[in-house]
């Protein structure tokens, strides 16, 4: 038997999410390819349909190998489902995998080992990423269930995106809303997605525009009485 100290199960399970969270990102990107060309090419559009559902069942299925190998790591058991509750439903619905963008950001900054940005500008940064990237996701999905629907007011993948906007920023103009179950649900997600967004944006902005005016007030002069 060898002598080798085994790392800790944190350990070990921190490591694993070090070394595949940047190439499991990029995955996404590939699974969120491949779910856009499957909703948005026309059924005639051969053989590029059935290669994006490829992609998508490819790279669902690395989700799930990576899903099985954190359980295991991390020594859980069956608590890992509802203590790790993002990737779980990060399996489930790989379309919210850009809510992973603050460990995609951690590991690549832990292989960089360099200074990062600021507090301020990682929270700003965060945002407006996962808003493009689940704006996007819920267009599709909000397309692929509404296009054709009785009633619908979303008859092109624009109404989709000008609806995935007005949710995200929580304007609600009215013009286009999903009238399908499955369309309302995702609306409501995005609407919950869209208040905490724009809070974190609006607080972290704020906070950073109090620091700026804290210190010009330190640099000033006393004034003299």
């Amino acid at each position: 038997m060898s002598d080798r100290p085994t790392a800790p199960v944190p350990d070990r399970l921190e490591e694993w999410e070090q070394r595949t969270e940047v190439p499991l990102f990029a995955a996404a990107l590939v699974f969120l390819a491949g779910y856009a060309v499957r909703v948005l090419a026309p059924l005639g559009a051969q053989p590029w349909r059935d290669i994006a559902l490829a992609l998508v069942a490819a790279t669902w299925l690395l989700f799930a190998v990576d899903y099985g190998a954190r359980l295991r790591l991390s020594g859980l058991g069956l608590r890992f489902v509802h203590r790790h509750w993002l990737d779980t439903a990060v399996l489930l619905l790989p379309l919210l995998r850009p809510l992973r963008m603050v460990k995609v950001y951690t590991a690549v900054q832990q292989r960089r080992n360099g200074p990062g940005l600021s507090l301020h500008a990682r929270v700003m940064t965060y945002a407006s990423l996962t808003a493009a990237l689940l704006g996007f996701s819920a267009a599709l999905a909000v397309f692929h269930q509404e296009q054709g629907a009785p009633g619908s007011t979303i008859r092109t993948f624009g109404d989709s995106l000008w609806w995935a906007c007005a949710t995200l920023t929580t304007v609600g103009y009215g013009d286009a809303v999903p009238v399908t179950p499955a369309g309302r649900a995702i609306a409501a997600f995005m609407m919950a997605c869209g208040l905490a967004l724009l809070g974190a944006v609006t607080g972290s902005f704020s906070s950073w525009l109090l620091q700026v005016f804290a210190r010009e007030d330190k640099r000033r002069p006393p004034e003299s009485s």
